[in-house]
């Protein structure tokens, strides 16, 4: 079977996805980044080369996210495409009307504003990421709740109790001031949920055109209390699609197809990328004053790639003699 293979490595999660020519998904991996995007990479690959068992032929690969460039070139990318790109292509993919998107991840959030299938206006978290996923484990971990049930708790609360959710801090500390007054857990966890909707509308959302369609995705959407706090909140459906938590990589799979049929090959270096050893690291050229971090991205000993230096002294050579001679 032919395939195209999109990659999203975020810094919380990294998600694979192969999908068919009519964009059918037909296996997808998601699992925790952990602060080592290449290892990430590579154990997803292995579960989807496993599982597979050579019964599929990748006709093309594209990277997003946060490491995309770093997944690009390992993989041997065809296209390397940024967030609202990919996550904007899956949902229209889905529902061509789309006009909304509201994507909230395990570090960032972010929402699309599409008109007739073109991205118009978009906006990403700043500073606070009280309304992320992140945030979302921390306080069911001290709860002693576990995350999936989370959701579901929020849905059986009758009197949502109100908690600032300007940021993380207060809204953290709100919550151990209503534990203490002895309000019920699921009401507290309701009103934890309304609070971000409200943190995430106030600051992400603010002053966008809001309008249904609304499609919410990212790791966030498997929490029914807080697609049900955002139907409260604007008064429309939300609309939570089958493969959320991988819609960038989906994405990112729908526009690799579309990069292969116009240079009509593939790039990709195969499955085999999980058996090498791959590392990336970093120095400071002091060639002049303005004192470039050069990152190297190393295969098996062997620099294959440089980038970071403005003049191009680095990133148009690998010689590692010249790296050798300049760095001591």
């Amino acid at each position: 079977m032919d395939a195209y293979m999109g990659i999203d490595v975020g810094s919380v999660s990294t998600d694979v996805a192969l999908i068919d020519a009519n964009n059918e998904v037909i296996d997808y991996v998601y699992i925790r980044t952990q602060g080592q995007p290449i290892k990430a990479v590579q154990k997803a690959l292995m579960e989807l080369r496993d599982r597979l068992d050579g019964d599929v032929n990748v006709k093309g690969v594209g990277t997003t996210g946060s490491g995309r460039q770093l997944t690009g070139l390992m993989v041997g990318a065809d296209i390397v495409k940024n967030e609202i790109t990919a996550h904007a292509i899956a949902s229209s993919s889905l529902i061509p009307d789309v006009h909304t998107i509201f994507e909230i991840g395990g570090q960032d959030s972010k929402i699309i504003i599409l008109r007739d299938g073109i991205v118009v206006d978009f906006a990403m978290n700043t500073v606070c990421a009280a309304g992320t996923g992140s945030f979302l484990d921390q306080q069911a971990y001290r709860l002693n709740i576990p995350i999936e049930r989370f959701g579901d708790l929020a849905l059986e609360s009758k009197n949502p109790v109100r908690i600032a959710g300007r940021c993380g801090v207060f809204a953290e500390s709100d919550m151990i001031h209503k534990q203490q007054m002895g309000y019920p857990l699921n009401d507290i966890i309701n009103g934890l949920c309304e609070a971000l909707v409200r943190n995430y509308l106030n600051n992400v959302g603010k002053g966008k055109d809001i309008k249904e369609p609304i499609v919410f995705q990212g790791g966030v959407a498997a929490n029914k209390g807080i697609k049900a706090a955002f139907e409260k909140a604007l008064g429309m459906k939300v609309y939570v699609p089958k493969y959320y938590g991988v819609m960038g990589a989906i994405g990112a799979a729908i526009l690799a197809k579309e990069a292969v049929k116009k240079k009509g090959y593939t790039q990709f270096n195969g499955f085999e990328i999980a058996d090498f050893e791959y590392k990336a690291q970093g120095f400071i050229c002091s060639g002049c004053s303005n004192n470039c971090e050069v990152v190297e991205f190393i295969k098996s000993e062997e620099v294959v790639s440089r980038w970071g230096d403005r003049c191009g002294k680095w990133s148009n050579s690998t010689n590692k003699n010249i790296f050798s001679q300049s760095v001591s």
